[in-house]
């Protein structure tokens, strides 16, 4: 698995993850899933877009940030 944190990628209006300087997974897709680090433990959820995106049993008014693993 590799760690690295949700980025909000503007030019495909879609959220990705940078795990280095040049290292992205390459934009994430409704339903895809994952771990977010929440409270100092891992915890699987999954992205999707309603109004605008979420994650599945996670509550954050900003995904920018958070830590992830793949």
């Amino acid at each position: 698995m590799k760690q690295g944190a949700l980025i909000f990628d503007e030019r495909s209006d879609r959220y990705d993850i940078r795990f280095d300087l040049a290292d992205y997974y390459g934009g994430l897709h409704c339903g895809e899933t994952f771990d977010v680090m929440v409270g100092g433990r891992w915890k699987p959820t999954r992205i999707e877009y309603g109004d605008d995106w979420y994650l599945v049993g996670i509550r954050a008014d900003d995904l920018s940030g958070l830590r992830v693993r793949i």
